[in-house]
């Protein structure tokens, strides 16, 4: 099952970009690919701890997907875990990790880790995107880093 994995140091705080990430109808603003974002519904479930369905909308080119994840998002601990609940794939779940860092100036920064295994339910779609989704995660992951610099200002790490 493909997967991928990415680890970034930003010059933002772990808190900042955890927020970026829980803000899911704001991802065809500025997510590749994404077209489109809905919540159903989101709900405590815990002290700090939210779960929400999302429906999304992806494209590139001709192809159009929608699909609908499950999304875990806590906030003590500056964890996301999203899961699969319907669309084309068979299987996909990622998971976020938010870490601040010191820096020599005490500005804020973090390490950001991603994560995410996926399989398509269709061979075909596996073959037309398969090749092009670690250049695709890659984007993704950038695209967080540049929306937190529009947010939040950008700023040089040190």
């Amino acid at each position: 099952m493909p997967t991928y994995r990415a680890e970034r140091r930003v010059s933002h705080s772990a808190q900042q970009m955890f927020d970026l990430v829980v803000d899911v109808e704001s991802y065809p603003q500025f997510v590749p690919f994404s077209t489109a974002a809905r919540l159903r519904n989101r709900e405590q479930i815990g002290p700090g701890v939210e779960r929400s369905i999302a429906e999304m909308e992806v494209g590139y080119k001709a192809i159009r997907e929608k699909f609908t994840t499950r999304g875990t998002f806590d906030r003590p601990n500056l964890k996301v875990l999203v899961q699969y609940v319907d669309g084309p794939f068979s299987r996909l779940e990622n998971r976020w990790s938010f870490r601040d860092v010191e820096t020599p100036d005490g500005a804020p920064a973090c390490v950001v880790d991603f994560f995410i295994t996926y399989e398509f339910k269709s061979r075909v779609l596996a073959l037309l995107l398969g090749s092009m989704f670690e250049t695709i995660f890659t984007r993704f992951s950038a695209a967080f880093e540049a929306r937190a610099d529009e947010v939040y200002g950008k700023r040089r790490l040190s």
